[in-house]
């Protein structure tokens, strides 16, 4: 029996338009973080070359630091990205587990009205959310956006975890009932461990819209002190004069934190799923 061989030719094909890929989602970071490092007229005159002793400038960088609370707008941020991001994740496996687990009366039509949040844009809504936010006086606080972004999110992580928990195997589940186990300690100690690729994808999937998003923050929470990253970043840009310099070094720091977010969950997800084809 001969075994079978990929072809070469396809491989380098896969490879090459991976690596055709990776660099045009790379471009606009390396645009804007070589551009932050610029005076502005090197800007201008030639964006897509390095900084040089002559162009080399932190002026974008001190102007940020210096104007407007850049530490307040990355703490809202960080804050409303996590907290979303851990009710998404709790809420949305919660909810997954009960339609993969139990069946009643309207399980699939209520697995179709779940799926309806992915199909519909959350932004449609955007007038009857202000009007709810406001009856409830939640308008310029961080909980609106969390809440905005967890009901956002809930959907597609639903339609994700359902499907990885209904592969979940039915005799390790209950063997913890015969233990004596209750629902919340099978939950949390046997389903939830063997769903962590999907889980990351979740996390993967919301994580960055909800940092770079500026519809919500400018609608429900603009005031100072619950200013976001991507909204705080707005004051460099004038109607007649924009601050290059500093929106671009603006840009570079919010990237950071973000990519080291993907970085850690996208670590996640390859170490599950490599893990689960070796047993």
């Amino acid at each position: 029996m001969h075994k079978s061989r990929s072809n070469p030719f396809n491989s380098i094909l896969a490879h090459g338009a991976l690596i055709t890929y990776t660099l045009i989602a790379l471009f606009p970071v390396f645009v804007i973080l070589v551009n932050s490092f610029k005076t502005r007229k090197a800007i201008f005159r030639d964006p897509l070359a390095l900084p040089t002793s002559d162009t080399f400038s932190l002026v974008g960088y001190q102007t940020v630091l210096k104007q407007g609370d850049f530490f307040l707008y990355f703490q809202n941020s960080m804050i409303v990205t996590v907290v979303s991001l851990a009710l998404v994740l709790l809420f949305g496996a919660m909810a997954a587990f009960a339609l993969a687990e139990y069946r009643f009366k309207g399980n699939m039509f209520l697995g179709l009205y779940l799926a309806l949040g992915i199909m519909i844009p959350i932004r449609i809504g955007t007038v009857a959310i202000l009007e709810l936010m406001v009856d409830t006086g939640l308008v310029n606080t961080l909980a609106a956006l969390i809440l905005v972004y967890t009901a956002q999110g809930l959907p597609l992580a639903v339609f994700i975890l359902s499907e990885f928990m209904k592969q979940v195997s039915d005799d390790l589940k209950n063997a913890g009932r015969i233990d004596g186990l209750s629902e919340y300690t099978i939950f949390f100690r046997l389903v939830l461990p063997l769903v962590r690729p999907a889980m990351a994808t979740v996390a993967v999937f919301n994580m960055i819209p909800i940092w770079n998003d500026l519809w919500f923050p400018l609608i429900l929470a603009p005031a100072e002190e619950t200013k976001t990253l991507t909204l705080g970043s707005q004051v460099f840009i004038g109607q007649f004069v924009t601050d290059w310099n500093a929106v671009l070094s603006a840009l570079s720091m919010a990237i950071l934190p973000v990519m080291v977010l993907y970085v850690i969950f996208s670590r996640q997800l390859i170490r599950g799923i490599t893990s689960g084809a070796v047993k």
